[in-house]
């Protein structure tokens, strides 16, 4: 019985920490999908990394409570993103739970540490 208690509660663990995982996104996923002009089915030609090469001006997304987009003030990184792919790209948003949105939203944030690396005479893009 105790064997059997041992087993499930490992397997519980393990489900968990597989789900969070996922949950997390893949950052090499979402760097690609960054630089595809076909993400959400866009027709402009564009990828994100169009508007925002390397990610500039997306630094401190991660940090952010809201973000000025040019469809308006986003409550969520995941509502920025929707509103790029949307606008800029012509696309169709994705499910905001989706593995593609965590993939994509996971590059975003691993962009953090790249402020201190930007030139200071340059002015790093808000929004889309």
């Amino acid at each position: 019985m105790k064997i059997a208690k041992i087993a499930l509660l490992t397997l519980v663990a393990c489900g968990v920490m597989f789900s969070l995982a996922l949950a997390a996104g893949d950052v090499e996923k979402g760097k690609a999908m960054f630089n595809d002009p076909k993400l959400g089915g866009g027709t402009s030609g564009k990828s994100c990394n169009s508007c925002h090469p390397d990610g500039k001006g997306l630094e401190m997304a991660a940090h952010k409570k809201e973000w000025t987009t040019p469809g308006g003030v986003q409550k969520t990184l995941e509502g920025a993103v929707n509103t790029c792919i949307t606008m800029a790209l012509k696309g169709k948003a994705l499910n905001p739970k989706s593995p593609e949105m965590a993939n994509i939203v996971a590059y975003i944030k691993s962009l953090k540490g790249m402020k201190s690396e930007m030139p200071k005479k340059e002015k790093a893009v808000e929004g889309c």
